[in-house]
């Protein structure tokens, strides 16, 4: 089984940037990508970007140009920079194995807040 923390949120005003650190431990390997999704208050969660082992990657048209996903598979540790962000963005933001769908495949861990406001 795979577990995931997730780490790096905060606080940021509109227009900075963050990034997020996600550490993959248990069942490393997985045939699927590893990726990001985030929910909103009230809302339910989304995909957001993935990146699969031959390092392509994937992003929502949400946050394409802006957000940039990156792994450290010596870290175990998969990365979302986030760049101009607005206050759209704001929402718990999760890691998770993605499937073809563009939905989580393991457990989830208890991501991390991101709250874009002035």
């Amino acid at each position: 089984q795979v577990q995931f923390v997730e780490s790096g949120g905060g606080l940021v005003q509109p227009g900075g940037s963050l990034r997020l650190s996600c550490v993959v431990s248990g069942s490393i390997f997985s045939i699927y990508p590893r990726g990001w999704f985030r929910q909103a208050p009230g809302k339910q969660r989304e995909w957001v970007a993935a990146m699969t082992d031959g390092g392509s990657t994937m992003y929502a048209d949400s946050v394409k140009g802006r957000f940039t996903i990156s792994r450290d598979n010596a870290k175990n540790t998969v990365y979302l920079q986030m760049d101009s962000l607005k206050s759209q963005d704001t929402a718990v933001y999760y890691c998770n194995s993605v499937d073809r769908d563009y939905h989580g495949v393991d457990s989830w861990g208890q991501g991390t807040q991101v709250t874009v406001s002035s």
